[in-house]
């Protein structure tokens, strides 16, 4: 601006000094020094460690952080990188840059990182930065834990005896893939099947608590623990005790025909008495099928009354709809849609005309000709004490649950499914063997299976992978058609990580290059 209005300005310059080692032109410094001859004269990374030895335990893949931490960190991770970091004396004393790893072979047992520092020299008046490496040496070298196990086996602190009293496994079919997908049961030394639930063994009481934490966030359940003194020190006063703790599982279980207490049906505002159970989480999701009002108990609410079911999931018998007329009622946000239904029992075709009028909330799914499972409360045999308070109470003829494709799989060819679903590593004994039902087993899996087909929202918590063993044509025709039963889109499935030796190699090989 000033050149502009031909004012006088003065050209501003630098100044340059001789290097008074090499007499090179420089920017002048403190030291009067340029960078070469400072870096040959002060070295800033002389009190720095260049050779660490890192312990690892190579069968829970984890890093001794002193004194007596087991840090969990996979090869050039993040993790890893860290806690390389965090072994290294006086690091403090320079500015750390940048880090990054240098590729070595991973049977080599060394780690190699680089490092970028700052470090101020010659009182503060040069900074001088600098790259140099830290060899880590690995050494094998087990975990407390993982050292008791392999002694023996069987040596548990704590155990968690997960029980369910119901007649059938399908809670702990869906909650196996629960734990599969969250991880929740990775430091379990040892699961074991029982008759009426799982055992899991945990090497320390804190992993047995935190397990249970993740049940009780996933399912209502209710636990009680006790302990046994295995050996004492009298010298040191260390006591060694054995966990057990109980987990109870709420009975009631999705698709349940439950009658309410009348005490709960008042706290609840006056629903049912006969709810259907829609979905169990942490709370227990109730609906009334011909008010469509729906409500929720937690895992304290239902413990506190603790009532059974009615009739469970393998009472459902087969209705065919005949015709349904629509109320118009819904409720927003749940999909339920109120209508008359006229309906009539499968197995009743070729014996009698008998035929049932009833309310559903099935009416945004069924259609005339269509099948639907339900409960037939006109020819069960009640045994209730809850529905005995009631007197007086004019039951309906039956109550839908859900729509039936069952009659659609017997006239589709039957395709092989392009997913799978993984499963924990459980131990079976003999006596345990002898008193489970192998085809009862089997059938209620594969009506697991077909229950996540159905419900898009049953498996959206869980993990869908495809199977590497069919072949694209076995994929492409294992696809729902329109008329064919429902199948899990190829979106939603997963791939499943495998890295075989010939993939390692190739990596390997390329990495080199």
């Amino acid at each position: 601006m000033a050149a502009d209005a031909g004012m006088f300005t003065v050209r501003h310059t630098r100044g340059t000094v001789l290097c008074c080692k090499c007499g090179i032109l420089m920017e002048p410094n403190a030291a009067n020094m340029c960078v070469n001859c400072l870096r040959s004269e002060v070295d800033i990374t002389e009190d720095l460690q260049k050779h660490v030895i890192i312990m690892y335990c190579p069968d829970c893949e984890s890093y001794l952080q002193p004194p007596r931490t087991w840090v969990k960190a996979q090869l050039e991770s993040r993790e890893l990188l860290t806690f390389c970091i965090k072994r290294l004396k006086n690091i403090n004393k320079v500015k750390l840059i940048d880090a990054r790893f240098i590729w070595t072979e991973p049977h080599s047992k060394r780690i190699l990182v680089e490092l970028c520092i700052q470090r101020a020299v010659m009182n503060g008046g040069v900074i001088l930065e600098q790259k140099y490496r830290v060899e880590y040496v690995v050494q094998d070298h087990m975990c407390e834990s993982c050292s008791r196990v392999q002694a023996n086996p069987d040596q548990w602190v704590a155990s968690v005896q997960l029980r369910q009293h119901v007649s059938h496994r399908r809670t702990f079919f869906y909650l196996e893939q629960l734990i599969l997908k969250h991880d929740a049961a990775v430091r379990a030394i040892k699961i074991k099947q029982m008759e009426q639930g799982i055992d899991f063994f945990f090497a320390n009481r804190s992993h047995a608590v935190k397990f249970i934490e993740f049940l009780g966030k996933v399912t209502p359940i209710k636990s009680r623990h006790d302990k046994q003194l295995v050996s004492h020190d009298r010298k040191s006063n260390n006591y060694n005790y054995k966990y057990t703790f109980s987990v109870e599982i709420c009975p009631v279980c999705r698709e349940d025909l439950i009658c309410l207490p009348p005490k709960v049906k008042n706290n609840l505002g006056n629903i049912g008495p006969i709810v259907i159970c829609t979905k169990v989480t942490n709370s227990v999701a109730l609906l009334d099928p011909v008010t469509l009002r729906q409500c929720y108990l937690d895992a304290d609410q239902y413990w506190r009354y603790s009532f059974k079911s009615l009739l469970s999931s393998r009472q459902l018998i087969e209705y065919i709809v005949l015709n349904i007329v629509p109320t118009g009622a819904t409720v927003p946000g749940t999909g339920y849609a109120l209508a008359h239904a006229e309906v009539a029992r499968v197995s009743d075709f070729g014996y009698n005309d008998t035929m049932f009028t009833i309310t559903t909330h099935l009416g945004h799914l069924l259609n005339p000709g269509d099948y639907a499972l339900g409960y037939d409360l006109y020819g069960a045999n009640h045994n209730d004490m809850e529905l005995e308070k009631y007197n007086g109470l004019d039951l309906p003829y039956a109550i839908l649950i859900k729509k039936s494709y069952e009659e659609k799989r017997r006239q589709s060819k039957v395709k092989p499914r392009s997913w799978k679903l993984k499963n924990l590593d459980m131990e079976v004994d003999d006596a345990t063997r002898a008193k489970l039902d192998q085809e009862k087993v089997s059938t209620e899996y594969e009506q697991f299976l077909r229950d996540l087909e159905e419900n898009p929202e049953l498996r959206f918590n869980i993990s869908l992978y495809r199977d590497k063993e069919l072949q694209a044509s076995e994929i492409a025709a294992s696809t729902n058609d329109g008329d064919d039963p429902p199948s899990v889109p190829l979106e939603e499935l997963l791939a499943d990580l495998e890295i075989s030796d010939d993939e390692s190699e190739e990596d390997e090989s390329s990495m080199k290059e």
